[in-house]
């Protein structure tokens, strides 16, 4: 089963300009975001994203970029996990988040 964390708040972002089409992306990421198609990555499944930062740490042409550990969906499972209100930071109010 392939999980789904929170619609539209994932930050991660590909510049298809720098992306040479290596696909290292796909390989190292564990939700199957990124294909292949016509020599370029593509984000295939951007809700699937989980923040973990594979992709950014080992693209060697910097076309990717994602904040890793401090998304939304990030924020909600710490959150549930210790009893706490999410707080992701991106809204620009210190106490909630988006």
């Amino acid at each position: 089963m392939k999980h789904k964390y929170l619609r539209n708040v994932v930050t991660l972002k590909l510049d298809e300009e720098k992306c040479k089409g290596c696909g290292i992306c796909a390989m190292v990421c564990p939700h199957a975001v990124f294909s292949i198609k016509e020599d370029k990555a593509t984000i295939a499944d951007k809700d699937s994203c989980m923040e973990c930062g594979a992709c950014a740490k080992n693209c060697p042409f910097s076309a990717i970029e994602v904040k890793s550990g401090v998304g939304c969906a990030y924020a909600i499972i710490i959150g549930k996990l210790t009893g706490t209100e999410p707080n992701c930071g991106c809204s620009g109010d210190a106490n909630g988040c988006c």
